[in-house]
């Protein structure tokens, strides 16, 4: 790869995290991310496998160190296993981590084919241990595949943290109990604080719940103690006493983030946006079909100076969403 000047933005923090939305389908309907009736892209505006790894590579090559996959549900795309083997040859070789973030109900039969692309750990979404919560919550939703996915990652060799939106009315009370299986398990939890993302059919302040009341409930339940474990996300760590695992807070309304953000985001559809809560965006796909990988280069040169400080998120009653794209739209 040849060598390029590093991804700086325009308030002095270096990018080294690209997450990639690998689709934006998904087998589920969470009702805080997507709309029960939802509209996808067409197949011809979606960037080809090929193309994802060019772009990946090019970001490889540019200073990115860090690459998570996501969708949508990535495991629903037809062949990124075999994106996964080829992105995997980096690790090593200028990208330190190769990951994904899944909803593990087609884990089992990925699972083998992602450690041997060198995946050595993964985000999991479940928001729920309870069947009855998690099927109404993701409309239709079996836990118990979930559950079982997990366990063929963890057969595979490849570490599993938990990923929970905490949601009033539905899950709140139930953060403790995941806590406590994910400590039996092996697993670090991180708990995340619903975000004004695309228009859904519920009103979000009704389900918003602030991490900090969250934190002073576990407290009394738990032997939390700060850490400083990174992973090169936006999460905060405990550790758990009494079972030794991680707890992480994403809290983007209650604790804002952004100074620290290493982070862009590659939608399926090719377009680079530099922000979750911002629409502004560079066209990749364009780029790369027009004018190749120098095309690339340029956009990217173009586009870094726009990264804003800070998102715009707030959470209040009958408040739009502060973009209108949805969350499987960005990628997670």
């Amino acid at each position: 790869m040849s060598c390029a000047p590093n991804l700086i933005d325009a308030h002095g923090r270096t990018i080294r995290y690209l997450r990639i939305s690998v689709t934006d389908r998904c087998d589920l309907r969470c009702r805080y991310c997507m709309a029960e009736a939802m509209t996808f892209l067409p197949r011809a505006k979606v960037l080809s496998l090929e193309e994802i790894a060019l772009i990946a590579e090019r970001f490889v090559a540019r200073g990115i160190d860090k690459i998570r996959l996501s969708g949508g549900e990535p495991l629903v795309r037809r062949g990124v296993a075999e994106l996964c083997q080829r992105l995997g040859r980096m690790v090593g070789n200028g990208l330190d981590e190769l990951t994904m973030t899944t909803n593990a109900t087609r884990l089992r039969d990925h699972a083998p084919a992602l450690a041997d692309a060198g995946i050595r750990r993964i985000n999991v979404s479940l928001d729920s241990l309870d069947p009855a919560t998690f099927r109404y919550v993701t409309r239709h939703g079996d836990v118990a595949q979930v559950i079982d996915g997990i366990a063929a990652a963890r057969e595979a060799g490849i570490a599993v943290k938990i990923n929970m939106v905490v949601l009033k009315g539905l899950n709140e009370d139930q953060v403790g109990d995941m806590l406590d299986w994910c400590g039996r398990e092996g697993h670090d939890l991180s708990l995340i604080e619903t975000m004004p993302l695309g228009a859904i059919d519920e009103d979000r302040t009704d389900r918003f719940v602030p991490l900090t009341r969250v934190f002073d409930t576990l407290s009394q339940r738990f032997t939390l103690t700060r850490d400083t474990h990174r992973t090169g996300g936006p999460a905060r760590y405990w550790r758990v006493g009494e079972h030794g695992n991680r707890l992480g807070l994403i809290s983007p309304l209650t604790a804002n983030f952004c100074a620290g953000c290493n982070r862009i985001r590659l939608t399926t559809e090719g377009k680079l946006y530099l922000c979750l809560g911002h629409d502004d965006h560079v066209d990749l796909k364009d780029a790369l079909r027009t004018g190749g990988l120098a095309a690339v280069d340029a956009a990217l040169d173009a586009a870094l100076p726009r990264k804003p400080a800070a998102h715009d998120f707030r959470i209040e009653a009958g408040a739009a969403p502060a973009v209108a794209r949805h969350m499987s739209v960005t990628g997670g």
